[in-house]
């Protein structure tokens, strides 16, 4: 089967890699000490991290519609997602070794391929789907009211069923992408890229031009680079401080 790919896709998946990239960057130019600014309090830093995790699920969901529309067979499907399930396993060694109290045993990859799943079982929900991420939403919205109301359902902060979302208090931890809310913006990619599809195909074969090029490019490899930034980023200000 032949997969076609579109530029303007990776492209969108492209500048997530780059505004990430600047925001560890920050972050780990504060870790060093070379900045002095609160990244888990400062609405400044908060919610440029929703924003880039907002924009890497949604163009996850718009893949997966196309992937969808284009035919993936789930041995096809399996494989990919091996691949972002593995990516998850290594940044928990990772992290463990650099955070061993706050490591992420949670976070954007580990959050996405449990998404995966969820998104491709429910691909042939069509306008629903909107629905459905409103719901999600909605539904990590209410948690802390729900918590308030109820004692008992303090046991969903624990770790072992945090990882739903419906939590009354943010663990400690690198990164934390929960299946609710986050669950409903790759719903939404997907909504909206089968609308695309069916309504606008031609928005996926633009011609970015020479500008554009470099982001598709850097898109097609995400996995790779988001497994990749950090180590380089943390070891260049590793060697940088060790010469100071």
């Amino acid at each position: 089967m032949h997969v076609r790919r579109f530029d303007s896709l990776d492209a969108l998946r492209g500048l997530a890699i780059v505004w990430m990239t600047v925001f560890h960057f920050c972050f780990d130019l504060n870790y060093f000490g070379y900045l002095k600014q609160n990244f888990y309090a400062d609405p400044f830093w908060t919610w440029q991290r929703s924003a880039i995790v907002s924009l890497f699920l949604f163009t996850a969901g718009l893949g997966q519609a196309v992937a969808v529309q284009q035919g993936q067979s789930w041995p096809r499907f399996w494989r990919r997602w091996a691949l972002v399930a593995g990516g998850a396993l290594l940044v928990s060694i990772g992290s463990w070794a650099m955070y061993p109290r706050s490591f992420i045993y949670f976070g954007v990859l580990h959050g996405m391929a449990v998404m995966l799943i969820i998104v491709r079982l429910t691909a042939g929900w069509g306008r629903w789907l909107w629905w459905l991420g409103v719901a999600a939403m909605t539904l990590a919205l209410l948690a802390p009211w729900g918590h308030a109301a109820w004692p008992a359902l303090d046991f969903l902060n624990q770790r072992l069923f945090n990882w739903l979302g419906l939590i009354s208090r943010k663990p400690i931890t690198e990164d934390y992408v929960p299946l609710l809310p986050w669950l409903g913006v790759m719903w939404w990619g997907m909504a909206a890229g089968a609308w695309v599809q069916r309504k606008q195909p031609h928005w996926l074969a633009l011609n970015l031009g020479t500008a554009g090029k470099p982001l598709a490019g850097l898109g097609r490899w995400s996995l790779s680079y988001y497994l990749l930034h950090q180590p380089v980023l943390m070891g260049l200000l590793m060697a940088i401080s060790a010469l100071r």
